[in-house]
């Protein structure tokens, strides 16, 4: 079987980076060791854009060093020098060393900058061969017709097969929407897909899109002002003010890089205030010209309160405008949304099921954290559902909200007043392209964004009703349950009660007990478990491991032990973890004696008997759970001592402690808490959460929420009579 894919392509902007990401993410899947090569680059390595981002985002152990054959002035020297083979060996060396650390190796051939374009591609098509990679040929249809589409892929192909490649399949990329049929079947015409398929990538006009920080970086501009992340945005067109304010405003389209003389200031200060008013459209960052200033009381004004990055460079307005227009976009360690659409147009448009065949990948019996992370978003985006976000203007929310749209992994509803979600977004540089909806039909499609504001939603009477009727005999009245629907933690709670949304996530801004309260209100616990809990996943170096409960109970007895333990099992079998359940105590087996170490001696006992397909252990330390030669000594021949993967811990005090502990303290991802025994899905974040965090939670939702559509609740209660 191929155990390294090498990415070649015949031109400069192909989108090879793009698949080469797409590629890396098939294989962290697939494989446990994985490595990143690139035979050329242009100077050093560590500042190698492809090398620094795969470092980046995969977390690959290798140094920038060990990542590349050659530079390209060593590479050019030597074909100066007639020293081809001799090129093509070091280049081979280098790979050599350091596939030896891994299964799986994926390199990004060259660039076409700076080498002889009529020998680049039989050079890449050389140096795959020698190094024993199969090819994956990458070409670009942007610019050109189908004529020319079908003879490029025909020439470079053969060129490949013909110097002993492995060619195992061809992506065109960049392909305009309207030329998308005719080039798939002018493939299948010409007999091009027999030796491989042939996927089409539609042209994705935010990759060709620069950033703020790569127009300062190109310009060799200096900043004036603006939040970090807002350097991050794409600036989808050039716009010179050089008319007075009104028309330029009028002429202002989002996106826009504004480039003026430094003297502008009310150009400066519209563009501030458009990027605040959620109904003008907003500018992604200004270029002050000329080498000239705002007056400080000017700066003062715009930077605390637009975040709008503002850059000023000496060359004057003409000079940087042509100097902006040839920068070229990259995806880059800095571009996360461009990352994303990335990965999600690769996805989207390849059978990655059929190429990891090609690849004959084996599956990977250790839940990694990569592959936990991958699964969790190819699991949601296989049938999608609906997710209430009730804290709709939290800057966190709306980034996250961006990555998932990129990816594809649910359908967003926002809860909160439109035009202050509008505002938001606008400052952190996201595009909702929205629709204020009633909330009554989820979307069609691919979805936009929908916001509804409770206190004006057409629904609020109904669902003021419906808690009123739940809730009376707790002597809730109509008015307070009106009051009650208007706040975005029970109108978001209640559109997942009523099957409007398939779960909720919440919590970047209300407390645990705002978010989950509603919950136990009016969703309730599943058939026969009497306890919500609560689990954490932990993404450790070498493993995924679930603990429970770290966030709700505080001091449970025996038998909440065991619907704790039962719930956890069954979440870790609902990710893809096998569930072999250690049961913490400060003792191990028969050694201790006491109150405590007694109730889990209790709850394993009766966990057994309850549940007797479940691999239990318990009472055990967290020594003896973990680590084998411990458990060797402590608690020989058994099949959860030292293997185990869910962790029940005694009481709340402990979990909350030792989550933390072994997050901060290993560097771990703890993804949670994730709420279980609810009949549908309602999910609470830290305050202190990550966009990350945030995309997480939102997947793991969505995958609850295919698993507990069935689940009946219980019937609205008739009004009494009047």
């Amino acid at each position: 079987m191929p155990d390294s894919l090498y990415l070649a392509t015949n031109e400069n902007a192909s989108g090879k980076r793009m698949v080469a990401l797409g590629v890396m993410e098939l294989a962290m899947r697939r494989f446990s060791r994985v490595v990143f090569f690139r035979p050329v680059v242009h100077a050093n390595p560590a500042d190698d854009q492809s090398i620094r981002l795969m470092r980046t985002r995969y977390r690959l152990a290798a140094i920038p060093d060990q990542m590349h054959g050659v530079t390209r002035q060593e590479a050019r020297r030597m074909l100066a020098e007639d020293r081809y083979d001799e090129l093509i060996q070091r280049i081979q060396q280098r790979f050599k060393r350091l596939q030896a650390s891994a299964d799986f190796a994926v390199v990004e051939g060259t660039s076409f900058q700076g080498l002889a374009t009529e020998i680049e591609f039989e050079l890449n098509a050389d140096i795959a061969v020698n190094l024993g990679c199969a090819i994956m040929s990458i070409y670009s249809a942007a610019n050109h017709s189908v004529e020319e589409s079908v003879q490029s892929i025909r020439i470079g192909n053969d060129s490949l097969i013909d110097h002993g490649g492995q060619l195992l399949a061809t992506i065109v990329n960049q392909v305009p929407a309207d030329q998308r049929a005719k080039l798939s079947s002018a493939y299948d015409e010409a007999r091009l897909t027999e030796s491989g398929p042939i996927y089409v990538l539609p042209e994705e006009p935010l990759l060709r899109q620069p950033t703020v920080r790569e127009i300062q970086a190109g310009l060799g501009a200096r900043v004036l002002g603006g939040d970090e992340h807002t350097f991050d945005r794409e600036v989808a067109r050039l716009k010179v003010a050089a008319m007075l304010l009104p028309d330029f405003l009028q002429r202002l389209k989002a996106g826009s890089l504004v480039i003026t003389p430094g003297d502008r200031s009310d150009i400066i200060l519209g563009c501030a205030l458009a990027s605040l008013d959620a109904s003008t459209p907003s500018p992604a960052g200004l270029v002050l010209t000329g080498g000239m200033l705002p007056p400080p009381v000017v700066l003062r004004m715009v930077n605390p309160t637009s975040g709008l990055p503002i850059l000023t460079t000496d060359a004057d307005t003409f000079t940087t405008a042509t100097q902006a227009s040839s920068i070229r976009a990259e995806i880059g360690e800095h571009s996360p949304r461009k990352i994303e659409s990335a990965i999600g147009l690769f996805e989207r448009n390849i059978d990655i099921d059929d190429l990891a065949r090609r690849l004959e990948a084996p599956s990977v019996q250790r839940v990694t954290p990569m592959l936990f992370e991958h699964s969790l978003i190819e699991r949601a985006r296989q049938n999608r559902v609906r997710i209430v976000l009730p804290e709709g203007s939290d800057p966190r929310i709306l980034q996250a909200v961006d990555v998932l749209r990129r990816r594809d992994v649910a359908d967003i509803v926002l809860l909160g007043d439109p035009d202050q979600i509008r505002s938001a977004a606008s400052q952190v540089g996201v595009s909702l392209d929205e629709n204020v909806s009633d909330g009554a039909e989820p979307s069609e499609g691919k979805p936009a964004v929908e916001i509804i504001n409770p206190a004006r939603s057409p629904l609020l009477a109904s669902f003021a009703e419906e808690y009123y009727r739940l809730r009376k005999h707790k002597g809730v009245t109509r008015d307070v349950a009106h009051d009650r629907m208007q706040e975005v933690s029970y109108f978001g709670t209640m559109m997942v009660r009523r099957g409007l949304a398939g779960g909720m996530v919440s919590g970047a801004l209300h407390t645990t007990a705002a978010t989950i309260r509603p919950a136990f209100e009016f969703i309730k616990t599943r058939p026969g478990i009497g306890c919500v809990s609560s689990v954490f996943l932990m993404c450790l170096r070498n493993g995924v491991l679930v603990y429970g409960d770290c966030a709700v109970v505080p001091n449970p007895t025996a038998d909440e032990l065991v619907e704790i333990a039962s719930c956890s099992a069954d979440t870790a079998a609902q990710f893809g973890i096998e569930p072999r359940i250690a049961m913490l105590s400060y003792s191990t087996g028969e050694s201790g004696r006491g109150a405590d170490v007694d109730r889990v001696r209790s709850a394993t006992a009766m966990l057994k008997q309850a549940r007797p397909e479940l691999l239990v252990e318990g009472p055990l330390q967290y020594d003896a759970a973990v680590d084998p030669a411990v458990a060797a000594q402590k608690l020989p021949g058994s099949k959860v001592a030292g293997h185990a993967t869910v962790f029940i811990f005694p009481d709340l005090n402990t979990g909350n402690n030792t989550y933390k502990a072994v997050q901060r303290s290993a560097g771990a991802l703890a993804i949670g808490p994730v709420l279980q025994g609810l009949r549908r899905p309602v999910n609470d974040l830290s305050r202190g959460c990550t966009v990350a965090d945030i995309v997480n939670t939102v997947a793991i939702t969505a995958v609850q929420a295919q698993a507990s559509h069935a689940i009946e609740l219980d019937p609205v209660p008739e009004l009494d009579e009047e």
